[in-house]
């Protein structure tokens, strides 16, 4: 059960976009498993994409087909991966591509795929290529809510936030779904996301946004420290608000647009992590005083990855000297353990190295048994910070990796 998570708000449509969702019965019969989105003429789209050198076929056509051309349409279904499918798999993807191209009556390097779920199988073409229609046909603006569904593999919610901002006068709306749940430690990206906007941005400006926004969101969650094959992100401009178009940083509707669409990625990589397969509790690790951003997060990814770490925290067991073990092993030069100072929320539990004088147990056990727990560390070596995200591991993130193929 996803941590705090409440109910899918309402998606306000990105004039622009539409989205049409159907069954196509890839994995399991009757679940919504093929999402197609249209995106309007004349819009900017910029990507990021998974790190992991084995990376599925469908990342390697988007690659392709986007350095290309400006995408029309964006192709994504769950239950199968069509990653480590060789070069048949790169012929699969690219037959579904032509298929929506031919029906939707534009270049085949003008559509995107996407796909996600189980790894080393054979992709079922036939099955997505008999759905397509249903999905073309079901094209609207409303259809964020189904796609958000259409998009899930084992996340137990779907996952969505949208806002609407004023910049300069002009109302600007700005609304993004998202899957992720296990194989989650970014590299960017560990998930898919598609996010859109109706103001209008040059493709360069919108790529150097989506890559900042990505550094302090879908960069910063883990939940078992795996990069998966798949993973990407999209995000959409679709020029249609009144707003002047955004043609350089320097503008100033870019910071206040950015800025908006940095907290609509932070939320939805936040969900990420709350549906974690199998998480109880929702863990944040803050580490500041580093001499780097990157020792910072070093030692923070050190924390959220110790499985350690993370069956304490299931456990609700204050094993202060589990998250201390994993500060040492970060491989941080001229660490000074003596001036390290750690707390779980509000509690003191180290000092200056060692356990805090007024630390008691049942102050740390209170702490342990919460939803959501912050740690933090100080390393009192420098004005750096970092914030990671992270989750539990129980019994049932097992269970559910175990039987993730039967």
């Amino acid at each position: 059960m996803a941590v705090n998570v409440k109910p899918l708000p309402h998606l306000h449509p990105a004039h622009g976009i539409r989205l049409g969702t159907a069954a196509a019965s890839i994995k399991k019969p009757g679940r919504r498993d093929l999402v197609v989105m249209e995106i309007d003429a004349g819009a900017s789209c910029a990507a990021v994409f998974t790190q992991n050198a084995f990376c599925a076929a469908p990342v390697t056509i988007a690659r392709k087909h986007l350095a290309q051309t400006a995408p029309r349409y964006l192709l994504i279904n769950t239950g199968n991966a069509n990653a480590g499918t060789g070069a048949q798999g790169l012929h699969d993807a690219a037959t579904c591509c032509s298929a929506l191209a031919q029906l939707a009556h534009c270049k085949n390097d003008e559509v995107l795929p996407f796909s996600t779920g189980v790894i080393g199988e054979p992709l079922p073409v036939e099955k997505i290529v008999h759905g397509l229609p249903g999905a073309y046909a079901a094209l609207s603006d409303a259809g964020w809510e189904d796609a958000a569904h259409g998009i899930m593999t084992t996340d137990t919610v779907p996952k969505g936030v949208s806002r609407k901002i004023d910049i300069e006068g002009s109302t600007v709306t700005i609304t993004g779904i998202a899957k992720g749940s296990g194989m989650i430690r970014p590299d960017m990206a560990t998930m898919l996301a598609f996010i859109a906007t109706d103001a209008g941005v040059a493709q360069d400006v919108l790529q150097q946004c989506l890559k900042d926004a990505a550094g302090v969101s879908f960069n910063r969650i883990t939940v078992d420290g795996d990069t998966s094959t798949n993973d990407a992100c999209v995000l959409i401009a679709t020029g249609k608000s009144a707003l002047a178009r955004i043609d350089h940083v320097a503008h100033p509707a870019y910071r206040p647009l950015c800025d908006a669409i940095t907290q609509v990625c932070s939320e939805l990589a936040q969900l990420i992590v709350r549906d974690g397969e199998g998480a109880t509790k929702f863990i944040t690790v803050r580490v500041n005083g580093g001499a780097s951003e990157q020792e910072c997060n070093a030692v923070a990814y050190a924390i959220a990855h110790s499985p350690l770490v993370k069956t304490a925290f299931f456990a609700s067991d204050p094993n202060w000297g589990r998250i201390l073990a994993a500060v040492g092993r970060a491989g941080i030069a001229g660490l000074d353990l003596a001036r390290i100072t750690l707390h779980l929320d509000d509690v003191c539990i180290v000092h200056d190295g060692g356990r805090a004088p007024d630390y008691a147990e049942k102050r740390g056990q209170d702490i342990m048994r919460k939803s959501e727990i912050t740690i933090h560390v100080d390393l009192a070596r420098g004005s750096h910070a970092s914030t990671i995200w992270t989750c539990d591991f129980s019994y049932d993130y097992v269970r559910i990796n175990a039987e993730y193929r039967t």
